[in-house]
């Protein structure tokens, strides 16, 4: 039998705190959906950042996605539609984009001031 780990979700959008306590290996956003208990989310395959979540304590496995750099990683950021609990966890939602921009918005900035902005047609 797997230990249990408890896991604790700060889910400012919505203002709640969500705990569960899930088996280590497990992945995160699935555990917390198939106990009614939705996250925010977009692609489920760790490569945009709508569920990225800051860590306030602990440590998840979150090797399988590739829309977080290491960079970010060490920040202390993590994407929870691809991440396994390794042991107890306290997390925080984050606003839509808010990663995003942290992690991106120096480069867009770099690309808008050499060419103007290149999404304007």
């Amino acid at each position: 039998m797997k230990p249990l780990h408890k896991v604790t979700i700060h889910y400012k959008q919505t203002g709640r705190t969500i705990s569960f306590d899930i088996p280590e290996g497990e992945h995160i956003m699935h555990f917390f959906e198939s106990n009614g208990e939705p996250l925010p989310f977009s692609c489920r395959n760790g490569c945009c950042t709508s569920c990225a979540v800051r860590i306030l304590s602990g440590e998840m496995d979150q090797r399988a996605g590739i829309g977080l750099s290491q960079e970010m990683q060490s920040r202390g950021y993590g994407l929870l539609c691809i991440s396994k609990v390794t042991g107890p966890i306290e997390l925080e939602t984050q606003d839509e984009d808010e990663v995003y921009e942290m992690q991106f918005g120096k480069y867009l900035e770099r690309i808008k001031s050499k060419a103007g902005n290149p999404f304007d047609l």
